[in-house]
């Protein structure tokens, strides 16, 4: 029997844990090891011990290092990553730090706070990729993000769009991906997101307790929507651990 598929998330605070996105990995047979740097683990130096990353979202900068002195690590894992063929999503921040480590830029929303539900316009190339390809069907993510990529590394391809032309989801190198939106949440997370954010949802006008009732609403195409990510990046572990790579 194949061993079990071992997943390192880093979770950046604790209010943003991998959730939908960990129950899925699980499902699909892989074993997840969670360090969270906040609470003093160490990043570690390397992926020999792990045959894939999963980097989760967090409310701080992907260039905020004085305040969140770990990051400059979890860039360093990205690159190790990339260079080695390590399957790696990136998840809102993550996705913003793998543009970063990789060469490219991230910078506030001009437009301030991102929330809700969003639709997702798919870039006629995704269809192909190996993984988001089975997923262009899903036509709408929960979104819940300050900062943007800005600019693209090199190589860096984009798979998915918001209505305006936005980056929504990117694969930054053969096994690297990011996206923008958060597969993992339900509507219970993004309530404690909206009640810890409420001022600031005041300031913008943004209307927390029906895009909650929205995202409630929407669990089912959600669930629907995003489990077959999960899924689809646990095959390409799988087949990562049957090589023997």
């Amino acid at each position: 029997m194949a061993r079990r598929s071992v997943v390192l998330v880093v979770e950046h605070q604790a209010d943003c844990p991998p959730a939908l996105l960990g129950e899925w990995l699980e499902e699909a047979g892989c074993a997840l090891s969670v360090c969270r740097p906040y609470a003093g683990d160490a990043v570690p130096g390397d992926l020999t011990a792990y045959d894939g990353l999963l980097v989760l979202g967090g409310s701080m900068g992907a260039g905020d290092d004085l305040d969140h002195p770990w990051l400059p690590g979890v860039r360093q894992l990205i690159r190790s990553a990339a260079d080695d063929s390590v399957p790696t999503l990136g998840v809102c921040l993550g996705h913003q730090l793998a543009a970063v480590a990789l060469g490219g830029t991230s910078q506030r929303n001009p437009v301030g706070h991102h929330v809700g539900l969003v639709p997702v316009a798919w870039e006629p190339v995704a269809s192909a990729d190996p993984l988001v390809g089975a997923l262009t069907g899903a036509r709408r993510a929960a979104h819940w993000n300050v900062d943007l990529v800005s600019g693209l590394p090199d190589g860096a391809l984009v798979l998915a769009r918001t209505p305006e032309g936005g980056v929504q989801a990117v694969r930054f190198a053969p096994a690297v991906w990011g996206v923008q939106w958060h597969p993992e949440i339900d509507h219970r997370i993004f309530e404690e997101w909206a009640a810890g954010d409420r001022e600031e949802c005041e300031r913008l006008g943004i209307d927390a307790v029906a895009l909650t009732a929205e995202i409630e609403a929407a669990a089912d195409e959600l669930v629907d929507s995003w489990r077959p990510l999960a899924s689809a990046f646990a095959g390409l572990l799988a087949v990562k651990v049957a090589s023997g790579r």
